[in-house]
């Protein structure tokens, strides 16, 4: 058993578990549940952002501790001060230490769109992604059958939910891609053995459909290689590790985002 399938068979059981204590008509009196969400989709393609899905993360399971006692209350602030898109919180506690309730204290303190980054597998935890405040959700191709997939992100779009498909290879891409989802993103990390190159983006590129807003995740620790990827062709990166391993991450994000701008502007006058 790889990891991935580890976390899936562990988070089958974690959700029976929510459900006897937090049952869906507790889940539904949330004073979120009738919020409308806010575009993901839209937030990455705005001017004046970077694009940038900006991660919370306390641990992963092949990293260990990244920033444990990290303020989401200030890096969440910070993250959209500096520029971000976008925020995406880690819910997962076994695997990434992360809760529930780091998601609800973003969502307090900022308007923007908020990805729940979680190993999603039942429309139990879509209803509890609506019910503490997010705006999207992902679906990982590497964990769920394509008909699974897709009646999961129905589910998330009954609500108002965005869904971010990621996706490894064209394979994947070919047999989860459904009507429901806009936003594709591209994991640089196989998450079965959690080797990272950036080049399983570029190679994926040309696979994703025109009209799609793709993202590319993980690995990317240099502001030179987001103007590569927007060449490309993408429109959003989701970056934690080179922001979280900071211990003020909301400063770290600050100079790349400043670095990346900087580096866009130049280009653009080049061009001129």
């Amino acid at each position: 058993m790889n990891i991935l399938d580890e976390i899936i068979a562990h988070k089958h059981k974690e959700v029976a578990s929510q459900i006897e204590l937090y049952p869906v008509k507790l889940l539904e009196k949330s004073q979120y549940f009738e919020t409308p969400c806010l575009s993901l989709e839209r937030y990455l393609l705005r001017p004046d952002k970077s694009g940038i899905i900006a991660e919370i993360k306390r641990k992963s399971p092949s990293k260990g501790d990244i920033n444990p006692y990290v303020s989401i209350e200030r890096t969440s602030i910070g993250y959209m001060q500096a520029g971000a898109s976008a925020i995406s919180v880690l819910t997962d506690k076994n695997y990434f230490g992360g809760k529930t309730e780091d998601l609800m204290t973003a969502r307090k303190y900022n308007y923007c769109p908020i990805l729940r980054k979680d190993f999603t597998v039942d429309e139990y935890q879509v209803i509890e992604a609506k019910s503490i405040g997010a705006d999207a959700i992902l679906l990982i191709a590497a964990a769920l059958e394509p008909a699974r997939l897709k009646e999961l992100a129905a589910f998330a779009r009954t609500f108002g939910l965005e869904v971010l498909l990621e996706v490894r290879d064209k394979e994947e891409l070919d047999t989860s891609l459904n009507e429901h989802v806009t936003v594709v993103g591209v994991n640089n990390r196989n998450l079965k053995d959690f080797v990272t190159d950036v080049n399983q983006s570029y190679e994926m590129a040309k696979h994703i459909p025109v009209g799609m807003t793709k993202i590319s995740e993980s690995g990317i620790s240099n502001p030179q290689t987001l103007l590569e990827l927007k060449e490309a062709g993408y429109n959003g990166f989701l970056i934690g590790e080179t922001f979280m391993t900071s211990s003020r991450p909301e400063r770290a994000a600050m100079e790349f985002i400043r670095e990346f701008k900087h580096l866009l502007e130049h280009k653009q006058e080049v061009a001129l």
